[in-house]
């Protein structure tokens, strides 16, 4: 297991931020944002913001060997999204990138059917078919649909990315899978290990963090203070020797909550 840092939490600070952030907690991976959030770097980037990445990483020894954007193909149309994601794979591969983390869709499982989930799949394999001439791969985030309820707290619901079925359909377009068990516990998915054991085999990216319950919902925290069974999804991690990212979700005080859940893992390894 390669400890890192994931994107969402980091997107108020800046790249340079995020990298000495990285140094200064004692991993050496970093998940770099592209196109998802108002402050990465976007899709028009010039070969010498490109380069300028580069030289970053390289400064504070940290790989570039993970990537991210935001996507989402459960739409009536989804040309739009997958120009944009071969556009970030395009960038991906600039920037020496091997895994992206990419969405199959946030709607509901009950509205990604028939035509839609065939829509959604195909999206998926065009995209993908595209990334492989590139050598990169992409990884589909276990993640529900999120809406905020008030009081801090927020509601994830099913989508297909979180369903055992739709997943088995999923994979069958090429893709490989970001599991993320925090996200299929917030949806209620019965046991996260099972799911785990079920698509190992596709599985060469993780996310790592955890909720706590309040009323109405959820809201996150840090690895190790929530419903997550740590125990138990470090058990069936136990093989696994790829990227595990940290995805301490709150900005306010993202260096904390970094800390913290790098100090409860480490536990375990």
């Amino acid at each position: 297991m390669q400890l890192g840092l994931a994107a969402w939490g980091l997107r108020e600070e800046s790249l340079e931020s995020q990298l000495a952030m990285a140094k200064k907690l004692g991993v050496d991976l970093l998940e770099f944002s592209i196109a998802n959030y108002s402050k990465d770097l976007q899709l028009d980037a010039t070969c010498a913001e490109l380069d300028a990445v580069k030289e970053a990483f390289k400064k504070y020894g940290i790989r570039l060997e993970c990537g991210c954007t935001g996507n989402d193909f459960g739409g009536d149309d989804p040309t739009d999204q997958i120009e944009k994601v071969k556009k970030v794979v395009d960038i991906a591969a600039y920037l020496g990138i091997k895994y992206l983390r990419i969405f199959a869709s946030f709607c509901s499982d009950k509205l990604i059917i028939g035509e839609k989930f065939l829509s959604m799949c195909n999206a998926l394999k065009t995209v993908n078919d595209y990334a492989k001439t590139k050598n990169v791969t992409l990884c589909v985030e276990t993640h529900g649909g999120v809406s905020a309820v008030g009081n801090g707290a927020i509601v994830h619901t099913c989508s297909p990315s979180t369903r055992v079925d739709y997943m088995k359909e999923i994979v069958k377009t090429g893709v490989s899978i970001n599991y993320d068990p925090a996200n299929l516990s917030a949806v209620g998915v019965a046991s996260v290990t099972a799911f785990y054991e079920i698509f190992k085999d596709y599985i060469p990216y993780v996310h790592l963090k955890d909720f706590f319950d309040v009323e109405g919902g959820v809201v996150p925290s840090y690895c190790g203070r929530g419903r997550l069974n740590y125990d138990e999804v470090m058990a069936v991690l136990k093989d696994y020797d790829g990227p595990a990212l940290i995805e301490y979700e709150l900005p306010g005080d993202v260096e904390d909550g970094m800390r913290k859940s790098l100090d409860f893992l480490r536990k375990y390894l």
